[in-house]
């Protein structure tokens, strides 16, 4: 490894109600390849782009080759040859591979594009990164592997001293990931700072030269990957003190019923033969880093996407789940980890989202009984304590906590005895997270089966009777409550052996 290429010391960063970094420090060497890795939410994506570009930083200093910087936007972070691979593609599909790698820096031949010379680059490019690409075909005609390929040339293109990679391989095959490596050991050996953003422990071990551990939005260390285990890491990973106590023995009855049974469940690479229960009262957890398929998993299950294969039984008969109103109809609700998307409709009031999913039973002929609907919304706004100038308030003037109040209140009252929660505190405060946990305590105590979903360690050791880990599609665990640890999930989030 070379000189310092990127010195980040001290960067503070907070968002309303959120302290994203609290003075994180973190360095780049020229020819090293360097992993930045920690849970979901540990601040990764925070850093990377206050380095870009897209958020300035509250405190701290970022050095960069020498001298102190601080970019406003991430074209100023590209013309001094900071760039970042994204995780989602950045393409123009309708666009030829060339027109998307020069896109709004064309050449120019007078006043038109020259088309020529920008195939030509292109050409150019891949060469030099041992690409076999025509630059002439569509975007949309490449595999995601290829397109994921055209992302990193057009990186390159622009003179490119510091690459950050932002988990370049979650949609790429085997054979794929190994021509990635080929080209990151080529950059790194023209003397080019990496940063690796993953969360496969394989990976980290083969390609990277030292890895960074961030934690809460805190610093946790910096380990030379050799010299390291992939224990060494998770304990980083994971080592902070949890506040809320977990859940130390299941609060469901042994002989309690099978309420749904899921076998083999396939949609596609993101869901392979995922198979779970889940019995009355129970709150089972979906524990898993992201781009595990929990959510995928879910989506299949509730008909929002469409399943290849599986069976799925709902109280012991077999049931056929096309579309979300079969859902409805078998007794399931979802709520969704985007409320504001696929929850609650934000421009109308609190009765009337209360009422959404069982509007048949509140019309009266052809118009809606305002009265029943008034009073269905009271009782769940005085039972679940939504803060509330009253029913009649628009959603969108509400917290978020009390919007996610009243997408629990649509399912209440459609009265549907199993409900998933996919990130049900995702952007909640912690006094409206005790308000949600209480909750889903209640509703499994009188009976109701939850599956959550969640991101947090805390969270899924605190309010899980059972935990089922999922990683890269699969399920690689079950975990008893009473041998669950953040060691043990990690392991299985990670397939570590």
């Amino acid at each position: 490894m070379g000189e310092v290429i990127l010195t980040m010391k001290g960067i503070d960063k907070s968002f309303p109600g959120v302290h994203a970094l609290d003075h994180v420090d973190f360095e780049v060497r020229k020819g090293e390849v360097h992993a930045l890795m920690g849970e979901n939410g540990a601040g990764k994506s925070t850093l990377m782009k206050i380095l870009t570009g897209i958020y300035s930083k509250d405190s701290g200093s970022i050095v960069y080759e020498g001298k102190e910087v601080s970019f406003t936007s991430p074209r100023d972070a590209q013309d001094a040859g900071i760039v970042i691979v994204h995780q989602e593609l950045n393409m123009v599909n309708h666009l030829t591979v060339a027109q998307n790698i020069f896109i709004g820096r064309e050449p120019m031949k007078g006043i038109r594009i020259d088309d020529a010379k920008m195939v030509r680059d292109s050409r150019a490019l891949f060469d030099m990164l041992g690409i076999d690409i025509d630059p002439r075909d569509k975007m949309s005609t490449l595999t995601v592997g290829k397109q994921q390929m055209c992302e990193i040339a057009k990186a390159i293109s622009h003179n490119a001293k510091l690459v950050v990679f932002d988990e370049p391989s979650a949609a790429l095959t085997e054979t794929e990931i190994e021509q990635l490596f080929k080209i990151i050991r080529d950059l790194k050996s023209k003397d080019m700072g990496i940063v690796y953003i993953s969360h496969r422990m394989d990976e980290i071990k083969v390609i990277t030269d030292r890895v960074t551990v961030m934690r809460d939005g805190t610093y946790a260390g910096t380990l030379i990957t050799k010299d390291c285990t992939k224990d060494d890491i998770i304990k980083m990973m994971v080592g902070r003190t949890i506040y809320e106590d977990p859940k130390t023995k299941s609060m469901v009855p042994p002989d309690a019923p099978v309420v749904l049974k899921v076998e083999n469940l396939n949609a596609g690479k993101m869901v392979q033969n995922v198979s779970f229960e889940l019995h009355k009262g129970e709150i089972l957890g979906f524990s898993g880093l992201m781009g595990a398929g929990r959510t995928e998993t879910m989506r299949a299950l509730f008909g929002a996407d469409p399943k290849t294969s599986g069976d799925i039984w709902i109280n012991g008969q077999k049931a056929e789940i096309r579309t979300p109103q079969d859902a409805v109809r078998l007794g399931i609700g979802y709520l969704s980890e985007d409320r504001k998307q696929f929850g609650i409709v934000l421009q109308k009031t609190i009765a009337e989202n209360t009422t959404l999913a069982t509007l048949p039973e509140f019309m009266k002929g052809i118009f809606i009984n305002r009265k029943m609907e008034n009073a269905a919304a009271q009782k769940y706004v005085d039972s679940l304590k939504t803060k509330t100038p009253g029913i009649d308030q628009l959603v969108v003037n509400l917290s978020g906590g009390n919007q996610q109040k009243v997408v629990i209140a649509k399912w209440l009252c459609r009265n549907c005895d199993i409900l998933i929660f996919d990130e049900p505190t995702r952007g909640i405060d912690v006094g409206a997270k005790n308000e949600i946990y209480h909750l889903m305590n209640q509703l499994a105590a009188e009976g109701k089966s939850i599956i959550m979903i969640s991101s947090e360690m805390t969270e899924i050791l605190r309010m899980s009777d059972r935990i089922i880990v999922m990683c890269e599609g699969r399920k690689t665990g079950e975990i008893a409550i009473e041998d669950a640890t953040q060691e043990t999930i990690m392991q299985a989030a990670t397939m570590q052996e």
